[in-house]
């Protein structure tokens, strides 16, 4: 098994505040972290950005109990793909 450095909080924050960040302004910065941190070790786990991106959507409309905004698939697309280049970037 090959060792991997760990998933770090700051660049999954900076990730969900610049592309996800479904509250919008004055959330504090750990606001997101559970979702964040689940959804690269889903990536870590094999799942597929799309999956990702399903359980990202859950997440704003069903968890947080916002409508779904316009772009809200896009968004979350983007989201899962930039969380995948940073784990990546890690060695998974």
């Amino acid at each position: 098994m090959a060792w991997h450095p760990k998933i770090k909080l700051e660049p999954l924050r900076e990730i969900g505040q610049r592309d996800w960040n479904p509250i919008g302004a004055g959330v504090p910065a750990d606001e997101y972290d559970t979702y964040l941190l689940s959804a690269a070790g889903q990536i870590v786990n094999g799942r597929s950005d799309d999956a990702v991106a399903d359980y990202l959507m859950s997440v704003e409309v069903e968890q947080m109990g916002l409508d779904p905004a316009p772009g809200i698939r896009a968004r979350a697309l983007v989201v899962a793909s930039a969380i995948r280049a940073y784990v990546q970037a890690l060695g998974y």
